[in-house]
Order: C-alpha cells, then sequence, then structure tokens
C-alpha cells in the first residue's frame, strides 16, 4: 500500500481555543513559567521530566533558549482569561517523511489541575497534527512508573503499546518508557468525542463538567 507523507512540520503559529492559546515558546513566557512552576503539586509533576524545576527567572529564560534551539518545538499554553502562561508542551520526534510526531515534555501547572485547559490544550495539538498537517500517527510517551501520564494518555484515547525497557537514564534513576499512540482512522472518533466534551453546554455556570470525556481506550 502507498503511502504519503505529511505536508510539513509544525510551524511557529497561535493555536486558539475556547480556554486556552498555545503560542510559540518565547523568552517573555519565562516568568508565567516560573510561576506555574511554584506551589503544591509541582515538585511530583517535575518527578518524571527530564529537567528540574526552576527556581529563578534565568533558569526559566535558559530553559526557553534551550528548546528553541533544539529540534523540538514547544509552545506556552496561555489561560485566555488571565492571559498568563501556566503550562508549556511540545512537538517532538518530528518525521513528516512518516507522517509522525509526539506530544511531549509536557508540563501542566497546578493552575491547569482539574480544569479543562489541559484537555483542550491536548486537543489542539491533535487536531492541528491530524486534520491541518495530515499527520498519521500521533505518540504519547512517558516513564512507565508515571501512572498518573499513564491514565491521562488512556483518558485522551491513546492505545498502549508496550515499554521500551531501560530506555533512558533521567535524574540519575533508570527509565523504562511506555509507549501509547493514537492513529489517523481512530481519530475521527476520537475527535468528535472531545469536541462534545468541550462543548459549553457541556459545562454549567461554575464552569464543571456536565458529562465525563469518554474515550478511554
Amino acid at each position: 500500500m502507498t503511502v504519503s507523507p505529511a505536508l510539513a512540520a509544525p510551524q511557529r503559529l497561535v493555536l486558539e481555543g475556547r480556554f486556552v492559546r498555545l503560542e510559540p515558546l518565547e523568552r517573555r513566557h519565562a516568568a508565567d513559567l516560573l510561576a506555574a512552576s511554584q506551589g503544591d503539586g509541582v515538585p511530583e509533576r517535575y518527578r518524571w521530566l527530564f529537567e528540574h524545576a526552576p527556581t529563578t527567572l534565568a533558569e526559566a529564560e535558559s530553559f526557553v533558549e534551550r528548546m528553541n534551539a533544539g529540534p523540538d518545538r514547544f509552545v506556552a499554553v496561555v489561560d485566555k482569561r488571565s492571559g498568563r502562561a501556566v503550562g508549556r508542551q511540545g512537538w517532538m520526534r518530528i518525521f513528516p517523511e512518516h507522517a509522525s510526531i509526539e506530544i511531549g515534555g509536557v508540563y501542566w501547572g497546578p493552575a491547569m489541575a482539574r480544569t479543562p485547559l489541559a484537555t483542550e490544550a491536548f486537543f489542539l495539538f491533535a487536531r492541528h497534527a491530524f486534520d491541518e498537517l495530515q499527520y498519521r500517527r500521533f505518540e504519547w510517551k512517558c516513564n512507565d512508573r508515571n501512572e498518573p501520564s499513564k491514565a491521562a494518555a488512556r483518558r485522551f484515547g491513546f492505545t498502549y503499546e508496550g515499554v521500551f525497557r531501560q530506555d533512558r537514564i533521567v535524574k540519575g534513576e533508570s527509565r523504562d518508557t511506555a509507549w501509547f499512540s493514537i492513529i489517523d482512522s481512530e481519530w475521527p472518533a476520537i475527535r468528535a468525542e472531545f469536541e462534545r466534551w468541550l462543548a459549553p453546554e457541556n459545562f454549567d455556570a461554575d464552569g464543571v463538567q456536565r458529562t465525563k470525556l469518554r474515550v478511554r481506550r
């Protein structure tokens, strides 16, 4: 079977949602990301990332510069109500020639916890990959011991593919990496469920969901 490659790698553009706006990561986001890296729950979130939480503005700015100098393409997740960056995520393992791409380097700060912001931030990436760039495979990877990340992958509709044993050394510890994917034939049904869940009528006057997202695989 002949398979066509994707159209292109993701470009530096803004993706608009109802709750969040994804902006190409820039130095101006560093102060907000530093603030988002403080408070309850932060140590557990950073436990599984390759880098440590920034403790100074200089460290946050250095992270932005390193990410923009590498092959990955990072965005800031901006809360549209406050106008502040409350997290970040990146396009990684970008292979237009194979129409395959990963969402990775995800840090969703405490302000995004248990809100629609994280769900929409993920959805905007997936929709752009499948519907606009015409990718056929969308990946999610995490430390196999990171149960919250694995649960999130399943909630978002990813299929578990297995474990790469002793795949990385992260912060002095051996990491087994769990692999998940969504492929293009699965995407239309997943997209429809995200659109249903994110619709205004699924939230009450206090912004609480009326029904749960039902794409768990």
